[in-house]
């Protein structure tokens, strides 16, 4: 249940006043961010972490890197105030708590499955799946703001909503993971580089 914990910590918007977007606006939306994530082969990003739980005063905030290598090479290491590192390869999940190691097959759990495709999907931006989500399209001054909700009811019972900002070219700024209690999780990326070299070496645990 920790492991599970930890994966719906992983993900958020600022709430701000939002717009609906006309099919046009959505459309041109869509193609954008599919355009750009078909040309991301890789991602190297700084990421700020604040998990707000209702019994909490204050968000708990982490911060860490992020690297991404198409297809589905993903780490998230968290560098303050811990260090913690997951990361997702061959369909199973390894995670190095301050040495110590660990790992779960994800292949082997449906529902780590599909977390796992969402991870992906979401550091991509594309997850416009209507038979999968209920998708809704918004944007505000500065951002687009795209609500993604579950279809599937068992898996709905753990994250009630997905919400990913974009900027104007299609780029993933910030995500954000609602779990079913009201609880989230908001990731921030920062100081993002696409299609750096990343050696293989880096998503070993």
């Amino acid at each position: 249940m920790r492991r599970l914990c930890f994966i719906l910590i992983l993900v958020s918007t600022t709430v701000m006043a939002q717009t609906p977007l006309n099919n046009s606006e959505s459309r041109m939306l869509i193609k954008r961010v599919k355009d750009k994530a078909l040309t991301t082969k890789t991602i190297l990003s700084d990421f700020t972490q604040y998990k707000h739980l209702d019994f909490l005063t204050n968000d708990i905030i982490t911060h860490g890197n992020l690297s991404f290598k198409a297809p589905d090479l993903v780490k998230w290491e968290y560098t303050n105030p811990y260090s913690y590192s997951v990361i997702f390869k061959n369909e199973t999940l390894y995670i190095n708590d301050e040495g110590n190691k660990s790992e779960v097959n994800i292949g082997s759990s449906k529902l780590f499955k599909q977390l796992n495709n969402l991870i992906i999907k979401s550091v991509k931006g594309d997850m416009f799946d209507d038979s999968e989500f209920d998708i809704s399209y918004f944007k505000n001054d500065n951002q687009f703001i795209v609500h993604f909700k579950p279809r599937d009811k068992k898996f709905a019972k753990y994250i009630s909503d997905f919400h990913i900002s974009y900027n104007q070219d299609g780029d993933v700024e910030e995500v954000k993971m609602i779990e079913a209690s009201g609880d989230y999780t908001k990731i921030v990326f920062s100081k993002k580089v696409l299609n750096k070299p990343i050696d293989n070496a880096v998503f070993n645990n």
